[in-house]
């Protein structure tokens, strides 16, 4: 596997096989493994792309329903090494990766954008001064002032605790007023 390393291009998203039924185990489970082996720097973020609906129950009640888009797959946006690589297919419910053999293929940009597990985000549409609420993260819920825009994150300007604090998020993290 080690082919790896001189392969490695940065993150990517990957397709990482499963039980069917295990998705959100493997999900939390390789959540945990990121946390307790301080991997952050080579598995950035997990996901299971679903879809929701509306539907009647037989008593004429309106309920909420998840469906997977993809079951038995979970996506994983990481630096393919042999680290991670290791790290992922080790997961309890995990049986491979997408791709020929065992050399897992990451998805292209477009793959990504087009199941919607990388948002694409207009930069171009914040500008220093807007007023943004914060959608994600511990600061959800929160409003405050861009002072910077980035290529893919923003510094927001938050007001907690009586004090003017900078932040930088994600861009996909707030959302204009």
């Amino acid at each position: 596997m080690s082919d790896f390393n001189e392969l490695n291009v940065g993150p990517k998203w990957y397709v990482a096989h499963t039980y069917t039924g295990y998705e959100n185990k493997v999900k939390a489970a390789i959540e945990r493994a990121v946390e307790n082996r301080n991997l952050s720097h080579l598995i950035f973020d997990v996901k299971i792309p679903v879809t929701t609906s509306v539907q009647i129950d037989s008593k004429g009640r309106e309920k909420i329903v998840e469906e997977k888009i993809f079951p038995a797959y979970v996506f994983v946006k990481m630096v393919m090494n042999d680290e991670s690589w290791h790290i992922v297919r080790n997961i309890t419910g995990v049986t491979g990766f997408v791709g020929p053999g065992s050399r897992p293929v990451p998805l292209s940009d477009e793959e990504a954008m087009s199941i919607e597990v990388e948002a694409k985000v207009e930069m171009d549409s914040f500008q220093i001064g807007d007023e943004v609420e914060i959608i994600d993260g511990f600061l959800a819920g929160h409003s405050g002032k861009i002072s910077e825009v980035g290529e893919a994150e923003v510094t927001v300007i938050v007001t907690t605790i009586g004090r003017e604090m900078p932040v930088s998020l994600d861009a996909k993290s707030v959302k204009k007023k």
